[in-house]
């Protein structure tokens, strides 16, 4: 049997089949893929750009052939040759299915582009900087004394400012006598300082004083959004923060699709890398620009980011990390230039700092974690989780500090979801519902104005309802838990059982209407059966991670819960515990770090003395590694109930009731009649 052309759009996740010869915009519009067309597919506007990808994806169960989408047309090369088209982009209007194809669609492609949910905290951080400013005054030339004008400013440095040793980076050579000249002797100087005592490097110099000062990069580079914050570097204020999707998506939505790319596509490892260095460049020219400073005045990047991303941003192939044991081509913190990683927008002579990593699957980010939450230096037990496509866990205390990752996969950040989408504005972010009539009413992104709210129709109409994101998800299980349509096991009730006609049959199950647009031609948003296990099994790898850590330090309760990330930033603690992510403490203990990988990686750029501190706390974290614990699975399953099998989450239980239902496989109370359907 013979099928029609299978088309996955990332970062989306939607597929589905088209004839051969559909147009990628077609398609796109079919499955309610947000790509954007104002000309009506006449290759005028160029707003439906798409990025085909080619190879193996065993993610997607596809091989995409260099052949699957139709020969580049003269529409495409006549709009390239006039206006300008990234090279191994295409016009989706244009471009034609042949064969199976995954396609990404970029930021600027899409209407309702997905919101980066990374925002800088507020932090008081001691600020020393390791590149700072230094006003000098160099000695004229002598022709008595021969000594070149770099020597001469290093003098300076050592009699003014007793700053021994430094040397001017040889690409500034060619600078540096025109600015000693223009500032007649006086220049200010840019001198990045190594925190393990290596030379003193002069990156930069102005004619005079220079006071538009200088700035660098927090950069978090996750999995699946890379965000950054731009600093002041004398006073370390946030000048302006924005982030991107990670463009590596398209390979692979989680880490070991991206590590299975590279192992079946020779090569691969440079596509992701490429991709990844393009974006950084993109989002740090955009971030200098709304906040209205020279990109040249960038003289410092911290990046933060877990190993897999590690490896791609500085080039290594993350094969090695995707089989045991896990070994990391370096663990140790780096420095080194910008133009090392091809990050050509930032100074030339920048230099980047890269946070060690804990062990191969607990990365830079956590430590990073680590550094802004200092787990280590409280007496009381704290678990700190940074929620993402790949959790990394913390526990620890003045005793103490273990650390392990889990795979939770991409289900809470609403991929894999029968109606989810990522955070974008129309996306459903907050649900409850009400547990005597089993109504449900809803916030999306982009509206204050919850569904029930006079006024709600007109506020949404810019964005409209598109999906659920994924703290919406999460609400919406919880919700059900706490609403008695869900029992513990994650079966959904049918009518019947549950008195609500929003629980409507699926197939052999059941799923819970949240809201429902289709008599006008809008989107039906449900939550299925296969969301429920989706969320299940996300949830149950995260518990089960925290519970080994537990074990390991020989406890059975913790003191207080920290939920970190951009995605921890939007979690109920209330919804969080119902669901059974994290093991029961009291509501008030559980606390929003929001984004604290980007809050270290601020401290890290700030402060020279904080890298010395994090490098030494990393060498004393021990590694408990899940994929080779044998209670993990045993806790996996356990955590599989709602809120889970064995613990009886009693802390939980005396503010939130839970309602002792049970259906059985046909949505009917347990111990019922299982409902009867046709064949």
């Amino acid at each position: 049997m013979t099928h029609d052309p299978l088309v996955v759009f990332t970062p989306s996740g939607k597929r589905g089949r088209f004839p051969v010869g559909t147009p990628i915009l077609q398609a796109a519009r079919q499955l309610g893929v947000d790509l954007d067309s104002v000309c009506g597919g006449r290759g005028i506007c160029s707003k439906c750009q798409i990025t085909p990808s080619y190879g193996d994806f065993p993610k997607h169960g596809i091989t995409a052939e260099k052949g699957a989408l139709s020969d580049w047309n003269a529409v495409e090369e006549r709009y390239k040759s006039k206006r300008g088209l990234i090279d191994g982009r295409r016009l989706g209007c244009q471009a034609q299915v042949t064969g199976d194809i995954v396609v990404d669609v970029p930021p600027e492609s899409q209407v309702h582009r997905q919101v980066v949910r990374k925002e800088a905290a507020v932090r008081d951080i001691a600020m020393a900087p390791a590149t700072r400013l230094f006003y000098i005054e160099v000695d004229e030339p002598d022709m008595h004394t021969p000594t070149g004008d770099a020597e001469r400013l290093a003098r300076a440095l050592a009699e003014q400012w007793e700053i021994t040793g430094a040397h001017v980076a040889p690409s500034l050579l060619p600078d540096l006598q025109k600015a000693l000249r223009k500032g007649d002797w006086k220049v200010t100087a840019a001198l990045h300082l190594d925190h393990r005592g290596g030379t003193p490097t002069v990156l930069q110099v102005w004619p005079g004083l220079h006071e538009d000062g200088i700035h660098g990069l927090a950069i978090d580079l996750g999995s699946t959004t890379i965000a950054a914050h731009l600093c002041d570097l004398k006073t370390g204020a946030v000048l302006a923060s924005s982030g991107v999707m990670n463009p590596q998506i398209r390979f692979g939505e989680d880490l070991m699709s991206r590590v299975s790319y590279a192992m079946m596509n020779p090569g691969g490892e440079k596509d992701m890398t490429d991709a990844v260095r393009n974006a950084i460049n993109g989002l740090t020219e955009s971030i200098a620009t709304e906040a209205g400073i020279a990109p040249s005045t960038i003289l410092e990047t911290v990046f933060v980011c877990n190993p897999v991303m590690h490896h791609l941003l500085l080039g290594i192939d993350p094969v090695e990390l995707g089989q045991a044991p896990f070994a990391l081509a370096t663990s140790e913190s780096l420095t080194l230039g910008a133009r090392d990683l091809e990050l050509t927008v930032m100074n030339p002579r920048a230099q980047v700092y890269i946070l060690p990593c804990i062990a191969g699957h607990v990365g830079a980010d956590a430590a990073a974690v680590a550094l802004s939450e200092e787990p280590g230096k409280r007496d009381d037990l704290s678990l700190v989780v940074d929620v993402g496509t790949n959790a990394e866990i913390l526990l620890g205390n003045t005793s103490r500090m273990l650390a392990c990752s889990s795979p939770t996969g991409p289900a809470f950040e609403g991929a894999q979801i029968s109606s989810g989408q990522r955070a974008a504005p129309g996306a459903i972010e907050r649900i409850e519902i009400d547990p005597v009539t089993k109504e449900p009413r809803f916030r999306v992104i982009g509206c204050d104005l919850w569904s029930d709210d006079p006024g709600f129709d007109e506020a949404s109409k810019g964005s409209g309802i598109t999906g659920i994101c994924g703290s919406g998800i999460i609400e919406a299980v919880a919700e059900m838990r706490m609403a008695g349509l869900l029992d513990p096991s994650g079966l959904i009730g049918s009518a019947e059982a549950t008195g609500t006609p929003r629980c409507i049959p699926e197939g052999r199950t059941f799923a819970y209407v949240v809201h429902d647009a289709s008599a006008d031609g809008g989107p039906k948003v449900t939550v299925t059966q296969g969301d429920i296990r989706a969320i299940q099994l996300a949830k149950s790898a995260l518990y089960a991670g925290a519970r080994l850590l537990m074990d390991e330090m020989g406890v059975d309760k913790v003191d207080r819960v920290v939920l970190a990330g951009a995605f921890g930033a939007h979690i109920s603690p209330k919804h969080a515990m119902v669901l059974g992510m994290i093991p029961d403490v009291p509501l008030d203990q559980v606390t929003s770090a929001g984004n604290a990988a980007g809050t270290g990686a601020r401290i890290a750029l700030c402060n020279i003395d904080a890298r010395r501190e994090i490098e030494a706390t990393v060498g004393a974290i021990t590694k408990v590694e899940t994929a080779i614990e044998p209670k993990f699975q045993e806790h996996f399953v356990n955590a599989n109930a709602i809120p889970h099998a064995t613990d009886s989450f009693a802390d939980l239980r005396k503010v939130v009731p839970l309602p002792e239902v049970s259906f059985n496989a046909g949505g009917a109370p347990e111990g019922g009649r299982r409902r009867r359907r046709r064949a």
